[in-house]
């Protein structure tokens, strides 16, 4: 029989004997959420702006999707992709039916998601009679994954470092985002897709202008190459629209989904159109559990709440307040912040600093759980469900935290 934990302190110590130490964590066990807020073994209580790094887009334990949780227990979960399930179906169409695509594949993560994009490119370049086109160009600062694919993929050396994990795919480039000219550089003759994030989240919560979109999306058509929209982080509405592109009126032909998809159980998504819909055909990709049951109804019924429940339109109003709050920090703090940037419910501030992690401690001392990206960006993930009172407890925290560390 299997003994609980009674405490942080020993289930730490449990964990630092048997966990792989290739994650750095900190020193508390969560073991419960409602809301926003979550509590640990010691029964503290937090308020969590991190959610799940944007997963928890419903908050913890939202009620659909316990429900959704229950019913599915009882009837199936889990079936072979040789086999059609309905909640996948029903995922497919409501992804379909609001947005651009005519068609979506399932994978099980965000990196999974990518490695779908960057495959189907590739054959995409092959069956258009263009094989020497291999090549996929990416943005500095971005983030894609941590295969080896979607780590050569992302634009930071620290993530697809040569050193240990060579011999990196072929395959990839990188250019400045939100700098047309520098993608034009690297657009050469073996270059079969652009990929970039509509906003950048790892790389500092760098949201791209309308005309940087655009005019990759013009490139591509030019060339008849693809572009690839990776909205892991910033879809499912994370900005307040289901996909981040449709604040900026620039339609991907591919793009990939997955975090808050499912409320906290893995699942992604590659979702196409027109040809590139069309490529990957019965042998070229595929996923035991992608598309499974059980995630697809827990994602059916997060898009069901995002969509006729009032949560996109929540988010927008609320994360239009939380930056103006946010604001009020760069006025008091003028020498240490920056900017503040964002759009719906990601947002971040940008610190005159090397290191952002001070502030991050000294909040959670506080229990307000934030984030420090980029090396000095605090970035702000929570629950799309999140209130302007809880935005409100935020700030404080920082504010108290940068008077504590004198910042000025």
């Amino acid at each position: 029989m299997i003994e609980k934990f009674k405490s942080n302190a020993q289930a730490i110590e449990a964990a630092d004997q048997f966990l792989y130490g290739n994650h750095a964590r900190i020193p508390i066990v969560m073991d419960r959420g409602e809301g926003c807020y979550v509590y640990d073994l010691d029964n503290n209580k937090y308020l969590d702006f991190v959610g799940g790094i944007a997963v928890n887009g419903l908050g913890h334990c939202h009620p659909a999707i316990v429900k959704a949780l229950e019913e599915r227990t009882k009837t199936i979960l889990h079936c072979s992709n040789y086999y059609y399930n309905e909640p996948a179906i029903q995922v497919a169409k409501m992804i379909v039916e609001n947005s651009c695509f005519d068609k979506v594949m399932y994978a099980n993560s965000g990196a999974e998601a990518n490695e779908g994009q960057i495959k189907l490119a590739r054959k995409y370049a092959v069956d258009h009679g263009h094989p020497e086109r291999h090549t996929i160009i990416s943005m500095v600062k971005s983030f894609h994954g941590r295969t080896l694919a979607t780590a050569t993929a992302t634009g930071q050396t620290a993530v697809h470092d040569p050193r240990y994990f060579s011999p990196l795919p072929e395959g990839f480039k990188y250019a400045e985002f939100n700098n047309l000219e520098s993608v034009k550089e690297q657009l050469t003759d073996d270059v079969c897709a652009i990929l970039t994030e509509p906003i950048q989240g790892e790389g500092g919560v760098r949201p791209a202008t309308k005309e940087f979109l655009q005019g990759l999306r013009d490139l591509c058509d030019e060339r008849g190459i693809l572009l690839m929209f990776d909205e892991v982080q910033v879809g499912s509405g994370r900005t307040g629209k289901l996909f981040a592109y449709q604040n900026y009126g620039v339609e991907p032909d591919i793009c990939s989904m997955a975090k808050a998809l499912g409320s906290g159980v893995p699942i992604g998504a590659v979702c196409a159109r027109g040809d590139a819909a069309k490529t990957l055909t019965p042998g070229t990709h595929g996923s035991t559990f992608a598309g499974g049951p059980l995630a697809c109804a827990l994602a059916e019924a997060t898009l069901d709440t995002l969509l006729h429940g009032g949560v996109l339109e929540h988010a927008t109003e609320v994360g239009e307040y939380f930056r103006k709050q946010l604001g009020t920090l760069k006025e008091k703090y003028p020498e240490s912040v920056k900017e503040i940037r964002g759009m719906g419910m990601i947002n971040g501030v940008e610190l005159n600093l090397d290191n952002g992690s001070p502030i991050v401690e000294k909040c959670f001392e506080k229990k307000v759980l934030i984030n420090c990206t980029a090396g000095n960006v605090l970035r702000f993930i929570p629950p799309l469900v999140a209130s302007k009172e809880e935005c409100d407890l935020v700030v404080s925290a920082i504010d108290e935290s940068m008077a504590e560390l004198e910042l000025k």
